[in-house]
């Protein structure tokens, strides 16, 4: 009989003439329909993948987020600082009594202007003026007795030491009769010199204690001056006759110009702030407790040159330290940067370090940003 042969194939493998060969055939044992071999798993899981080959995902589109920019200009060698005080006449005297005693009048009211010499305040004069007589006649009494002694010791009845003690009690009885007319004295208040009253601290029949203050008075002569608290880093940036203009709304605004006149020397001790002087010109109206603002021409400060940016281009600020984000014209994308933060001008910053003369950063919606992300620039708003 003429030899059968049967004839199957598969993709990878078969079997042929009912041979036993099998390409990548199943495990031993394992056997198909008909006795015939299994593909292996392997073989079995790439075939599936080929025939089920799926498309990826299209890729999402990147988000770009416009933005505007700002170039980093030199800071300059001067900035601008404004700062609040309070108008003060330039020499003010706070008078009181030497002596205690009830106060017997009050003859001004705070705002009017006396002349030198003119009575402010008296004391009641019945203790004082008692205490004056006693005191001369002690005095009286104690000259009288050394006068007597020395001439006993002149007949040699009494010895030079009893002589020598009642001349010293003599001298300390007429010290005290200068003490007692020296505090009569003083038991009025005039004006030491011509000048507006500018606080009255006490009222008559209250018992004055020696150097508590009764009467204050300005000389309007001496002129107003300008007080105004200063941080110390500012404070080294500025010189005595340095020009300046103030403002006081009181007076309607105009800039008066004005000097600065004196820089204080010690810090205060609850803000550590120090005392600047500034003489203002004669304008009309000014009076003390006026509250004005100055306008200050600091120079910069030397060394690395620094820039400035508007505040906005400054977020997550810490102290001395901030950060930006600076744009990259070859990429189109924002780089972040550390920057060192200066002083604070009205609608700017000054930073020292991080940023160069030039540098183009992003002054909005850093919020929005992170770093290497692209931005679409925006042109500039012209108003």
């Amino acid at each position: 009989m003429g030899k059968e042969v049967e004839s199957e194939s598969n993709l990878f493998g078969g079997w042929v003439g009912g041979g036993d060969f099998q390409f990548g055939g199943g495990l031993p044992g394992q056997r198909g329909r008909g006795g015939r071999p299994l593909l292996a798993p392997a073989v079995l899981a790439i075939l599936l993948a080929a025939c089920s080959a799926e498309t990826p995902p299209p890729k999402q589109a990147e988000t770009v987020v416009p933005v505007a920019l700002a170039v980093a200009a030199p800071s300059g060698t001067d900035r601008a600082l404004r700062v609040s005080g309070t108008v003060r006449l330039k020499r003010v005297a706070a008078l009181s009594f030497n002596a205690p005693g009830r106060i017997d009048a009050i003859e001004v009211r705070e705002g009017d202007m006396v002349r030198a010499g003119t009575v402010l305040a008296r004391l009641d004069p019945t203790s004082l003026g008692a205490a004056a007589v006693s005191a001369r006649a002690e005095a009286v009494r104690a000259e009288a007795d050394y006068q007597r002694l020395a001439g006993l010791y002149a007949k040699g009845w009494v010895t030079a030491p009893r002589v020598e003690t009642a001349r010293a009690a003599a001298a300390a009885a007429q010290a005290r009769v200068s003490q007692a007319n020296f505090e009569v004295g003083l038991a009025t208040i005039r004006a030491p010199t011509s000048g507006m009253v500018l606080r009255r601290l006490a009222e008559p029949g209250q018992i004055a204690q020696p150097g508590q203050t009764i009467v204050e008075i300005g000389e309007v002569t001496s002129g107003f001056m300008l007080d105004v608290p200063m941080a110390d880093s500012d404070l080294s940036r500025l010189r005595v006759g340095q020009p300046a203009d103030v403002r006081i709304a009181a007076l309607g605004g105009a800039a008066i110009p004005a000097t600065v006149a004196e820089i204080g020397a010690r810090g205060a001790a609850g803000t550590g702030t120090f005392r600047v002087r500034l003489a203002l010109a004669p304008v009309a109206g000014l009076r003390s407790g006026l509250v004005g603002e100055v306008a200050l021409r600091l120079p910069g400060s030397s060394g690395a040159t620094t820039v400035s940016l508007p505040a906005t281009a400054v977020f997550s600020a810490r102290a001395d330290e901030g950060f930006v984000y600076a744009y990259d014209a070859a990429t189109g994308r924002v780089r972040l940067r550390k920057v060192a933060l200066g002083p604070l001008g009205d609608d700017y910053l000054v930073i020292t370090a991080g940023v160069a003369p030039g540098d183009r950063i992003v002054t909005s919606g850093p919020d929005r940003l992170r770093d290497g992300m692209r931005v679409k620039v925006q042109p500039p708003v012209r108003g």
